[in-house]
């Protein structure tokens, strides 16, 4: 399933972890479900804080969960999160396992305020560019708040499910069973949507500021004339 690089790779990854994770599979005898097997057990042979769980009973099969040691919520990949994917299931195994991860505290702080139970279906494919920046937002979300819950599923595996609900193009994202959105988009942006708080927050912010002599709001040709011009007038 991975080349002895892949391993080696992966293996200086996982040795980033700071605490235990649980992969947690549903499996079937399906192809893919054999090759998920031997996938999570290439995972949990390269460290000791991964443990693999087969007793799962999710609906969707083959699947699995990456979760902390002693909870059974977080990530679910249905079907294999390979190709471009793969650096998806990496972050999720690193930002449960207690890595930090690379983005501004004000975006965690947005999404750990998040109120409210969503329940995000992403649909991906692993040949899609635009795929992973909302996959691993997602992911994001979910290992940071546990209101969030997020399943990815790769279409060719469950393509029923594709079918069905007429998707004609990924990623393409699900909320509570509605349509949320499709194409790429940004944590910032998945957020901005669902945090109906976030305006009342940033005004408070500019509230407790010193007031200011200038205040120049935008950018752009405008926007730099008018703090040159500013400037100038000391």
């Amino acid at each position: 399933m991975l080349d002895d690089t892949l391993k080696s790779q992966l293996q200086t990854y996982l040795g980033m972890l700071r605490s235990p994770i649980r992969l947690i599979a549903s499996l079937d005898d399906s192809e893919t479900g054999v090759e998920m097997r031997s996938l999570l057990e290439t995972i949990g042979s390269l460290s000791d804080k991964v443990s693999l769980d087969t007793s799962g009973s999710d609906v969707r099969k083959p699947s699995f969960v990456v979760a902390r040691e002693g909870e059974t919520q977080g990530v679910r990949f249905a079907g294999l999160p390979l190709g471009h994917e793969f650096t998806s299931l990496v972050l999720a195994l690193l930002w449960t396992g207690g890595h930090p991860p690379k983005v501004e505290q004000d975006v965690l702080d947005a999404i750990k305020a998040l109120d409210g139970d969503f329940n995000f279906e992403v649909y991906m494919s692993l040949s899609c560019h635009n795929c992973p920046d909302v996959v691993q937002a997602l992911s994001l979300m979910a290992i940071f708040n546990p209101k969030v819950k997020t399943v990815v599923i790769e279409g060719g595996a469950f393509q029923q499910e594709v079918t069905e609900r007429e998707i004609m193009a990924v990623p393409m994202v699900f909320l509570n069973g509605k349509v949320f959105g499709s194409g790429r988009m940004s944590v910032e942006e998945i957020v901005a949507k669902l945090d109906t708080g976030a305006a009342d927050r940033e005004a408070a912010k500019l509230s407790a500021k010193e007031a200011f002599d200038v205040l120049i709001v935008g950018g752009g040709p405008a926007g730099a004339a008018a703090a040159v011009y500013a400037a100038r007038k000391g």
